[in-house]
Formats: structure tokens, sequence, C-alpha cells
């Protein structure tokens, strides 16, 4: 068994992207200093544009097709708890509807990431 401290993958879909450079600065000084981030589209926008059948979905959802920002990071477990608030204190409550979402997952091994992180060659 490693010494290795647990981690979790966090995964946010940010539906404001100009926020975005307020998560990564607040990651930076949370410790958190590595993500990715991707472009991403949710279900219902995709189904009420290239579906006929869900065209009347459109009129629950205004406006153009606006890209989320899906972003990934291995967190030492110690730092999921402020990265969910400094997500919360930047976009209020995400149980309303149109802010974004997150959840974690436990992570069992890493291989490839900072040292502060855990060993490479050792399951976490």
């Amino acid at each position: 068994m490693s010494d290795a401290p647990a981690t979790r993958l966090l995964l946010a879909v940010i539906n404001d992207p100009e926020k975005l450079d307020e998560i990564l600065s607040g990651f930076l000084e949370l410790g958190i200093t590595g993500a990715t981030v991707i472009n991403s589209e949710g279900m219902g926008r995709l189904l009420s544009h290239d579906i006929p059948i869900f065209a009347g979905l459109q009129t629950l959802i205004s406006g153009s097709r606006p890209q989320n920002r899906t972003i990934f990071s291995v967190v030492p477990e110690d730092r999921v708890e402020p990265a969910i608030r400094l997500l919360q204190d930047v976009f209020g409550d995400l149980n309303s509807p149109a802010t974004g979402i997150l959840f974690t997952i436990p992570v069992d091994r890493v291989v490839g990431l900072a040292p502060e992180l855990g060993d490479a060659e050792t399951p976490i």
C-alpha cells in the first residue's frame, strides 16, 4: 500500500465560460496546479438543434448554442471541499438551473502527474 495521499477526480461543467479564469486562478491559490479544460455541450441543447423530433426543446433553451467548459482535475482529497466551495462562490448555488454541475470520483491510481499527487509507479 502506498503512502501517497488519497485523490479524487473533480469534474465540473460550467455554463459561464467567462468565469473560467477566476476558477483556475482560485485553484492555483488552493494548491491545485493541474487541470484539463475542454469545450462541451449539453445533451438538451444538442438534441434541440440536431434531431428534429426534439426541436420543441428549443423553446425551453433560449439563445444560441454556447459552449460550456468541462474541467477535469486530479485533486488531493484534502483540497476537494475547498475546490467545491470555490466553485460555489464563483457560481452561486449549483442547484439553480443553468449554473453548472460538479462531481468527484475516487482515483485509485495515477501515472504521470506531479510528484505531490503520488509516485508515478505506485497505486494511490
